[in-house]
């Protein structure tokens, strides 16, 4: 029992914190704390040490647990009993953190889809005409328009997302030397190419899902103006409209069937130099 005793006074006598590396004979005052299973060198540690370091892992979340990084045994922290007004405080701003996130999801989505309701409206009155789209709006079942109004964006962005003009562009690419007419429309079209080069994903990056999204908000502006300076003999306005979404869908789709063809035939036909020699001294 002596021996024991002697040996667990030698390790007091020992002491060394693992975070400042100082012993008793340092500071023999400081408060020493053994708050894992760790033996040796690792097992005390100074209390004003701990608590510096537990704040750094704890990122002023003071409920986060905190483990050893030896052991992995989690330090048993305790707080000084509160009172009762101070307990309601700490217990409201609890529930206030938690809730805070999902009050902010909720806001955010109301927006969106109040956002999306006012797009729809103002699209309908837009297409119809502005008489005629309050006309229909008011008649119509106020819930068809809480549901269907949303949709209006919601489609545009759909519809834009489909890229007729690659599967067109495939198929001529694939049947373009049976139909020699189309040499004549889009030159190169049929031509033999040196290698097939790798075409970007249409998502690939940030700035083509802004131009999906912009394109599809835009276009019901710009079907009625196509409209209107293509078809301004036709009397109805959403006839009018949908005929200049049509013109325009066709024709900005040839224009884009010409210009990825030349980009695919300029990067068909791309070469790699040799190096410049330089002449030496």
């Amino acid at each position: 029992m002596a021996e024991e005793g002697a040996v667990v006074m030698q390790q007091i006598v020992d002491r060394s914190c693992w975070v400042c590396f100082a012993t008793d004979e340092d500071d023999r005052t400081a408060e020493w704390v053994r708050p894992c299973r760790c033996r040796g060198s690792t097992k005390w540690v100074h209390q004003s040490c701990l608590q510096r370091w537990v704040d750094e892992k704890q990122r002023g979340n003071s409920t986060a647990r905190v483990a050893c990084p030896q052991c992995n045994a989690e330090y048993l922290i305790v707080f000084p009993k509160l009172g009762p007004v101070v307990f309601v405080l700490d217990l409201a701003d609890r529930l206030i953190s938690k809730a805070c996130p999902f009050a902010a999801a909720g806001i955010m989505v109301g927006s969106i889809y109040w956002t999306a309701v006012t797009y729809g409206a103002v699209t309908v009155m837009q297409v119809v005409g502005h008489k005629e789209g309050l006309d229909v709006m008011e008649r119509a079942d106020p819930l068809f328009l809480l549901i269907g109004l949303p949709t209006i964006p919601v489609m545009l962005i759909l519809g834009k997302m489909i890229r007729w003009e690659d599967y067109v562009l495939r198929l001529w690419r694939k049947y373009s030397n049976k139909l020699q007419i189309l040499n004549s429309i889009f030159p190169g079209i049929g031509c033999p190419v040196p290698r097939i080069p790798a075409e970007a994903s249409p998502l690939a990056d940030h700035v083509s899902a802004t131009r999906i999204l912009c394109g599809a908000l835009v276009f019901p502006t710009i079907a009625t103006i196509v409209g209107k300076l293509m078809f301004s003999s036709v009397n109805s306005n959403l006839q009018r409209t949908i005929l200049g979404g049509i013109a325009f869908v066709a024709i900005k789709g040839a224009f884009k069937v010409y210009f990825k063809q030349q980009q695919y035939l300029r990067q068909a036909h791309r070469k790699i130099l040799n190096f410049p020699e330089t002449e030496e001294a």
